[in-house]
C-alpha cells in the first residue's frame, strides 16, 4: 500500500472511532427522582428554589441532563397509597441513583430497592431509625437530615403566638398524624407552656377529597390559626386563605406558593448537598460510606402580602427576626 493510501485509512479509521471515543466520554447515567407531592413536570430549573439549586449544583460538579444524565422524574403526587407501585415501577427500571424527598418514601423503596444507591431528603433520620449512624450510614442509603431537632416544632409554635398574639386555641394539621408521635408531643408540650388550647387534624392523604374533609373539622373546632406539619401540596396554603387562618409551615415552598410563614431549613443548602452525594456515587463512593449531611442553616420567612391578605399586623420584632420578607 502506497503512503497516501495508508494515511487515508489511518484518517478514516480515525474519523469512524470519534463517535464511539465520544459515547464513551459522555457515558449517561439513569438518576430517578421521586417525590411525594407535586407534578413530576415541576421537578426542574424552572420550578421551586430547591429544584433550581439542585441542578444548578449538579451542572457545577460536571453533570448535565441531556449530557451524561438521564433524568427520570416521578411523583405520588400527595397520594402515600401509591408508594409501593411507585416504587415497584422506579426500581424495575434499574436506575443508578434514586433520589428520595422523604422517610415514608425511603421506607417504601428500601425492601425494593436491593444493592441500587438512595438518596434522600430525611427527617432526623437517626430518631426515626432510617440509619444507625449519620457518620457511617451503611447500606445503600445516605442524603441529608433536614430537621433541627424536634424542639423546631416548639420553636414554631411560639412564632406562631408572636404573629397572632390573640391566640388562644391552633390546630396542628399532617398528613397521617398517627405516625408522628415524637412531633406531636413536641407541638403539644410547647402548647402547654404557652397556655393555649389546641387539637390535631389528620388526613390520609394530600388529595382534594381529603382536604374538603380537613376544612370541615377546622370550621368545627375553629382554631385561631395551624400549624402545617408536613406531607401536604399547595391545597393547604389554598385551604388557609379560604378559611383566613394564619398559618406556620414546616419549609420556605409554602411561603413562596403564598402561605402566611415558614421556619425550617434551607431548602438550597439541602439541595446543593444531595447533588453532591449524587455526584460521589456516580464517581464510584459507596452511599453507605458517605455520611448523612446535618442541615446547619435555617430560614424564617414572613410573606407580607399574605399578611395583608387576613389584615394581620405582624410586629415589628417579629419582622426583625425573619431572614427574608417577601413584599
Amino acid at each position: 500500500m502506497r503512503r497516501r493510501d495508508f494515511t487515508l485509512s489511518l484518517l478514516i479509521a480515525a474519523t469512524a472511532m470519534r463517535p464511539l471515543l465520544a459515547q464513551e466520554r459522555t457515558k449517561q447515567r439513569r438518576i430517578a427522582i421521586v417525590a411525594a407531592g407535586g407534578k413530576p413536570e415541576n421537578i426542574s430549573e424552572a420550578g421551586s428554589s430547591f429544584w433550581r439549586a439542585f441542578f444548578e449544583e449538579l451542572r457545577r460538579l460536571g453533570h448535565a441532563e441531556g449530557g451524561d444524565l438521564i433524568v427520570e422524574r416521578y411523583s405520588a403526587e400527595g397520594h402515600p397509597g401509591r408508594y409501593p407501585d411507585l416504587a415497584r415501577d422506579v426500581v424495575s427500571l434499574s436506575p443508578d441513583v434514586i433520589f428520595l424527598i422523604g422517610n415514608q418514601l425511603v421506607r417504601a423503596f428500601r425492601p425494593l430497592s436491593g444493592e441500587t444507591p438512595i438518596v434522600a431528603a430525611l427527617g432526623d433520620p437517626l430518631a426515626t431509625g432510617m440509619v444507625e449512624s449519620l457518620a457511617r450510614p451503611g447500606g445503600f442509603l445516605t442524603g441529608v437530615s433536614s430537621d433541627a431537632g424536634i424542639e423546631i416544632w416548639g420553636k414554631r409554635v411560639q412564632l406562631l403566638k408572636e404573629a397572632v398574639p390573640s391566640m388562644n386555641r391552633f390546630a396542628y394539621v399532617g398528613v397521617q398524624l398517627a405516625r408522628l408521635g415524637a412531633m406531636r408531643h413536641a407541638i403539644e408540650s410547647a402548647a402547654q407552656q404557652l397556655g393555649l388550647a389546641v387539637t390535631g387534624a389528620s388526613v390520609e392523604e394530600s388529595t382534594s377529597e381529603e382536604y374538603h374533609r380537613l376544612s370541615a373539622a377546622l370550621v368545627e373546632e375553629a382554631p385561631d390559626a395551624i400549624v402545617v406539619t408536613g406531607g401536604f401540596g399547595a391545597g393547604i396554603v389554598q385551604l388557609a386563605a379560604q378559611q383566613r387562618l394564619p398559618a406556620i409551615y414546616p419549609g420556605r415552598f409554602y411561603t413562596d406558593l403564598g402561605g402566611l410563614m415558614a421556619c425550617g431549613s434551607d431548602a438550597t443548602e439541602t439541595a446543593r448537598e444531595i447533588a453532591n452525594d449524587v455526584h460521589q456515587i456516580l464517581g464510584g463512593v459507596q452511599p453507605g460510606d458517605i455520611p448523612i449531611y446535618q442541615a446547619t442553616k435555617f430560614e424564617f420567612v414572613i410573606n407580607l402580602k399574605a399578611a395583608d391578605a387576613l389584615s394581620l399586623t405582624l410586629p415589628q420584632s417579629l419582622l426583625a427576626l425573619a431572614d427574608e420578607v417577601l413584599e
